[in-house]
């Protein structure tokens, strides 16, 4: 799988931009807030996911009403030209090899990527909705079944907290509450019955990985915490239904009480223990970033058992940030399947890593 070329107009500070990539090595330097991490953007943009914009306008240039994105991409031995026209006030458009698609999820059934950024670093420390949305990046893009029962769970989630924080003044509207309860739990247990399982298959893949990373000093083991109600996660879909539809008529007088949701998937977590003991509360600075390594990693590597492919790796002035025996680590680790890296201008990677250099200057490319 790979991305070989790339075109821009008005995406981010590129009010135009043409570029060929290598399908192994692809090396991007420059100063700061010159557009490294936006032509990075560009390309997991293609994949369905955006890590830094959560509305599309925030990627419109300033000044103008739309922006184009432009892919060509060869996957499942195939070659498909990606496009996505970004508007203000209207819905983007999808396409596919000029066909309309009805989502980012079927752009992720193409195109898959994964990101490291300097911030996935400190996965590990921050709060849960970080390693949810690890869980939903990658999910996502594996399963769009689970990208559409996401969005409708989110969907759900936000008309649920505003019947809950307004029937204090309004008390009608506690009258649709059980029907919104409903729908989300119907969404919810495809979203807990995905996580499960793909939690799953990054304890079998994480823990060597960091073992590696460690020198087998230190042993990782993940832990998926979700509705206390729910007995086992990875059950099917409709008896975990049952189960949070249970625990939400349990919470449903403190909800209505709090004006707060208080059951549901939108509180999981993924648990990461170093040790035996909590990564997030005792693992040293190195460990933490040693684990959030691992577990991009492992993403990386399941994406390949599940579509043949390894997805494109976007490295974003990641390995700055990594000690040396890190940086070797994860340069040895990434052999196979395209990957872009940038850093800036006094690094020796591009010296170190051949392929092909692109040096960002201003948003253009050279």
């Amino acid at each position: 799988m790979r991305i070989d070329g790339l075109s821009l107009d008005f995406f981010r500070n590129y009010v135009h931009l043409d570029a060929a990539f290598d399908p192994n090595i692809n090396v991007i330097y420059g100063d700061n807030a010159q557009g490294k991490t936006n032509l990075l953007e560009a390309v997991a943009y293609l994949s369905g996911v955006s890590h830094r914009a959560r509305y599309d306008r925030e990627l419109i240039q300033f000044g103008v009403d739309h922006a184009f994105l432009k892919g060509h991409v060869f996957a499942r031995e195939r070659d498909f030209l990606l496009e996505a026209e970004l508007h203000r006030g209207a819905r983007r458009v999808l396409r596919s090899n000029g066909v309309k698609l009805k989502n980012g999820g079927e752009l992720s059934g193409i195109f898959q990527s994964v990101l490291f950024c300097p911030e996935d670093l400190y996965l590990i420390r921050e709060g849960a909705a970080a390693r949810r949305g690890f869980l939903d990046d990658c999910i996502c893009q594996l399963r769009p079944r689970y990208a559409q029962a996401l969005a409708e769970y989110k969907r759900l989630h936000e008309h649920k907290i505003r019947i809950l924080r307004d029937s204090e003044e309004k008390p009608s509207l506690l009258d649709a509450l059980d029907e919104f309860s409903m729908s989300m739990a119907k969404a919810g247990a495809l979203l807990i019955h995905y996580r499960a399982h793909f939690i799953k298959r990054l304890c079998q893949a994480a823990p060597a990985i960091h073992g590696d990373f460690s020198g087998g000093r230190e042993r990782l083991t993940l832990r998926y915490e979700t509705v206390s109600t729910v007995t086992d996660p990875e059950a099917g879909p409709q008896v975990i239904f049952q189960q949070l539809l249970q625990h939400q008529e349990e919470h449903r007088a403190a909800e209505i009480a709090s004006r707060q949701c208080l059951s549901g998937p939108h509180k999981d977590d993924l648990l990461v223990e170093i040790d035996e003991k909590a990564a997030k509360s005792y693992a040293s600075q190195g460990q933490t970033r040693t684990a959030a390594l691992s577990l991009k990693l492992a993403a990386r590597e399941i994406f390949q058992q599940d579509t043949g492919e390894y997805p494109v790796l976007l490295l974003d002035d990641v390995l700055s940030e990594l000690d040396p025996r890190r940086q070797e680590f994860v340069l040895n680790r990434i052999r196979g399947g395209q990957v872009f890296i940038t850093c800036c201008e006094d690094d020796r990677l591009p010296q170190l890593l051949g392929g092909r250099i692109f040096h960002v200057k201003n948003g253009t490319v050279r």
